[in-house]
């Protein structure tokens, strides 16, 4: 039988609470056991697909095609289990499921109602998400104790408490205590008042994470155990630390793993965390060092790359080099600037929606080319490397995507069913494919073309996971291939473009995929593609610091 850790949030929001339930899955599963871990997003938006990314950061895309919350990318990188589609619901999928059911007259007239109807159908995908062979699911409860959208989860998760019965589920509540310098003392009030609510919904936390810039004493945590009646051992200090790979040590070092499996009442080993103290050995430990620009349209908010950033720094890892990742606008770079990224080992522009900043990354993909400096594009970054080569290369000025310009003179990308001959008619797809129009979406294979350096790096197979809408049109390949661009994978069934790449006489390392490899990155294994890159991006430091050299000479 599965049991249940509900992790919960109160006082503000962005704590880490998708950190810490995947920390403390990481120090169950070092014991031995089989976790998941679920998302409850309180908001009434079916999936974050559709929201900006300012809004919420970034979308992760699941094997199964799912566009889910950032926090299920944390619980991949953390554990093995993979997540799927049954990982993460929303309210709008709660609310949409209960009324499709009352439409089909499930309820056989009866008045739906938040409680029990909603609430039921919330413990009903809880349980869909844990089915399978797992020993524990911890579930993460979005937003904050006391908003009034995270009601119907919280009720629902207590009433799910009482029917499995003692032994069968635990609560953790993540809260904040936070340092008045005025005062000079950490104030624990907060935290007392986030623990009532919590206490007044019905639910009584087994554990207190209690989040603050600083190692909270013991003074202060006997105060806060006395008054939200949860034992000494039970309040756990989690300070700012410097990487987030350090959390399962220091929950485990106080404990949290040993009170969760005692409650749960289950029978373990005792935890190994012996990779995650070598892993983070070598993110303190680097040998080296590169700087690597980042060229896109949300930079405001570095969530908004969350897997891309932890990906580069899996990399990293891997080169025994740290990472620096600076975020530039792409509405700032023209042609008369873009010399400032001259100073950069490598650039990067990732993927992104919608007209805004797209000439800024075409002159950073040019700049890239033109000057040996590695590049990879990633999704719309493979987009924009395809139009600079069409336009300044291929002889095909004016190449766009019709995303940006519906009426391009040359459409080098384009919706599937908007693809148009040379001579102006529209080559329109079978109506029975289902990649028209379309989002595609999740894990697919594409064939890679031997001797060439994505061959290299993935081998005769790349299987990665997509989210994009616009693809390069087929009827510019043979143009743009004719000009020296490799065409270095295509997918298996529609033969789209999924790679381009430079060749190696050309240019040291240039590469665009117009899926997204970060989302399948994780410190242990890194990525090869993000490898290659890193690595390239260091030999290009030596390389400039060599001619720095002889010319000094």
């Amino acid at each position: 039988m599965t049991k249940f850790v509900f992790v919960t949030g109160g006082v503000v929001s962005s704590l880490g609470k998708g950190i810490a339930a995947a920390s403390l899955a990481a120090i169950l599963e070092s014991r031995g056991l089989k976790v998941t871990l679920i998302k409850l997003d309180p908001y009434l938006n079916v999936d974050p697909g559709t929201m900006s990314p300012f809004q919420h950061g970034e979308v992760f895309v699941t094997d199964d095609g799912a566009e889910t919350d950032l926090d299920l990318g944390h619980y991949e990188r953390f554990i093995t289990t993979r997540m799927k589609r049954s990982n993460n619901f929303t309210t709008g999928q709660i609310y949409m499921s209960v009324l499709e059911k009352e439409r089909r007259g499930d309820y056989l007239g009866k008045t739906v109602q938040v409680i029990p109807h909603v609430t039921n159908e919330i413990q009903d995908f809880v349980r869909r998400g844990a089915a399978g062979d797992i020993d524990v699911a911890i579930v993460e409860i979005g937003g904050t104790v006391g908003d009034i959208e995270s009601l119907p989860f919280l009720e629902a998760v207590r009433q799910m408490s009482l029917k499995l019965g003692p032994g069968n589920t635990a609560f953790v509540h993540l809260t904040f205590v936070p340092w008045i310098a005025a005062a000079g003392e950490l104030k624990t009030k907060p935290t007392q008042h986030t623990v009532q609510k919590l206490r007044e919904i019905g639910i009584q936390p087994d554990a207190l994470l209690c989040r603050a810039d600083r190692v909270i004493p013991d003074d202060e945590r006997d105060k806060i155990s006395l008054f939200t009646n949860v034992p000494l051992h039970g309040v756990i200090s989690m300070p700012d630390v410097d990487t987030i790979y350090k959390v399962p040590r220091v929950l485990h070092e106080q404990g949290l793993d040993e009170l969760m499996v005692m409650k749960l009442q289950l029978l373990t080993k005792p935890a190994d965390l012996k990779r995650w103290d070598s892993l983070v050995h070598e993110v303190e430990h680097p040998k080296n060092s590169v700087r690597i620009a980042m060229c896109g349209k949300y930079t405001d908010l570095s969530d908004s790359y969350k897997s891309l950033n932890e990906a580069l720094r899996h990399a990293g890892i891997h080169n025994h080099a740290k990472v620096l990742i600076d975020y530039v606008d792409a509405e700032t770079i023209a042609p008369d600037n873009v010399s400032q990224l001259a100073v950069y080992d490598a650039i990067l522009v990732p993927g992104g929606f919608g007209k805004r900043g797209i000439e800024g990354k075409i002159c950073a993909v040019q700049f890239a080319r033109e000057h040996g400096v590695p590049y990879l594009g990633i999704c719309l970054g493979m987009q924009v490397a395809t139009i600079e080569y069409a336009r300044h290369v291929a002889g095909l000025p004016g190449a766009n995507s019709t995303e940006f310009d519906p009426n391009p003179a040359h459409p080098v990308i384009a919706l599937i069913d908007e693809w148009h001959d040379r001579d102006g008619s529209i080559q329109k797809r079978d109506a029975n494919s289902d990649l028209g129009g379309t989002m595609r979406l999740g894990a697919q294979s594409s064939d890679v073309k031997p001797g060439t350096l994505a061959h290299e790096i993935y081998g005769p197979v790349v299987t990665e996971r997509h989210r994009h809408r616009y693809e390069a049109n087929v009827n510019y390949l043979d143009q743009l291939q004719q000009a020296g661009l490799v065409i270095s994978a295509l997918t298996q069934r529609e033969q789209l473009t999924e790679i381009v790449e430079l060749p190696r006489d050309r240019h040291p390392w240039f590469i665009g995929v117009q899926f997204h490899p970060e989302f399948k990155s994780t410190p242990w294994g890194g990525h090869p593609l993000f490898t290659s890159y890193v690595k390239a991006a260091l030999e290009h430091q030596k390389a400039r610091a060599d001619n720095a050299a002889k010319l000094a000479a």
